[in-house]
């Protein structure tokens, strides 16, 4: 007798996304389970890299379907614009008008986009590197910059924002464009999250690098040939770069599920949404907390953690087996310096810096070593795990934890 398929549909392919999507594919049996994948775009965007690809280096970007290729696996190629958890369906849109997909289980995956935090400006003038679209439109300007420098003129960047992104973007920028004016605009301390050692390190690398850095300053407009600063000043540049924070879309909030303030979907230890168990946050969508007990910072170390999480914890909901808590850890920033630099920031419980970091080409090569696990991890979802695809259970009841775990009947 046919009976109908439990439908999972993960939004968005990144780092989280496509990994929980390849695994549920590798870990449970297709005569049971029905995996659609949405995107928007069709390959792969190595987001910890946007700063490299704008600065002009080829950054691999494994197309979609080579990536589910033999996964069975649906890819769907739209942009989700509505979740509806009451009435389980998705709504997207495509170059055919879109529609609605319907799911039982959903993976919400969407992950952040630059914040403006309402500078005006911003959308119109401001380049960033979150997304492969927008690092490529960056890329170009920087381009057509380093024409003009061609002919004399030396084109100015100005890069808002001394977190990680901004730190690795000005870097990159002034290690591959030495042409190129830059300049990193702080609104605080350089580095003021670091050790005393490292913050020493990293202003040892702008010097080598000849970035002029601008802290204690806050940036009130984004015009299209200028920045406007808060104590009145105007610091020209040909291409404004914003790095200053990252924010979710409202599509989670709109849609009804519990939220935080800023939009993030609340999730428990298994990291289903605390409004509705039925959705899975991971990634940057979601806000979960950490074994230290803060809530995880946006990371690519925490969308592993939290993916892996949901991962097995969909895989036990449906199969009727022993759900393990993961680890949910937050141990050190890895923040690359250009290509032979870099530095590795070891952090406490309480995520403040510890004394203790690992700087230059020891560190970059770590760096390195990350971003190509988690490429490999990524595109080869389901290499070296277990080939049985386990069949599902008709009725899961979840019981509370015990032990670190959470069994279903």
């Amino acid at each position: 007798m046919n009976h109908r398929k439990h439908r999972i549909v993960v939004l968005g392919a990144g780092y989280a996304g496509s990994y929980v999507a390849g695994n549920l594919a590798r870990r449970l049996s297709p005569a049971d389970i029905e995996i659609t994948v949405v995107n928007a775009e069709p390959v792969f965007h190595q987001r910890l890299r946007g700063h490299q690809l704008a600065a002009g280096q080829q950054i691999e970007a494994p197309q979609l379907t080579d990536t589910f290729a033999g996964t069975g696996i649906r890819l769907r190629l739209a942009r989700v614009t509505a979740v509806d958890p009451e009435r389980r369906v998705v709504a997207v849109a495509d170059a055919d008008g879109g529609g609605e997909l319907g799911y039982d289980t959903l993976v919400y995956a969407l992950g952040s986009h630059v914040a403006d935090h309402g500078v005006p400006g911003v959308a119109e003038h401001a380049f960033d590197v979150a997304s492969r679209p927008s690092a490529l439109r960056l890329r170009e300007r920087l381009d057509n910059l380093d024409r003009q420098g061609g002919r004399g003129a030396r084109g100015s960047v100005l890069v808002v924002g001394d977190g990680l992104t901004g730190i690795e973007t000005a870097t990159e920028i002034a290690e591959s464009r030495p042409g190129l004016s830059v300049v990193l605009v702080a609104r605080h301390e350089l580095g003021a999250r670091l050790s005393a050692g490292a913050r020493g390190h990293l202003r040892r690398a702008c010097d080598r690098l000849g970035i002029t850095v601008l802290e204690h300053t806050e940036v009130e407009a984004v015009e299209a040939a200028r920045v406007l600063c808060a104590d009145g000043t105007a610091l020209a540049s040909d291409a404004t770069v914003w790095t200053a924070g990252f924010a979710v879309d409202p599509i989670a909030a709109a849609g009804g599920l519990e939220v935080t303030e800023g939009g993030r979907i609340v999730v428990d230890r298994l990291m289903r949404s605390v409004s509705h168990p039925n959705v899975y946050a991971i990634g940057d969508s979601a806000h979960a907390i950490g074994d230290n007990g803060l809530p995880l910072p946006m990371s690519c170390a925490s969308a592993g953690y939290t993916g892996m999480q949901a991962m097995v914890a969909i895989v036990g909901g449906l199969t009727g087996r022993k759900i393990p808590n993961t680890k949910l850890d937050y141990s050190f920033n890895h923040i690359s310096l250009g290509r032979r630099d870099g530095m590795l920031q070891m952090v406490d419980d309480a995520a403040q810096a510890k004394p203790k970091y690992i700087g230059g080409r020891k560190a970059a090569r770590i760096k390195s070593a990350i971003l190509k696990g988690s490429l490999w991890t990524t595109s080869h979802p389901t290499f070296g795990l277990p080939s049985r695809k386990r069949r599902t259970v008709e009725k899961t009841v979840p019981l509370l934890e015990n032990g670190g775990a959470t069994t279903y009947v």
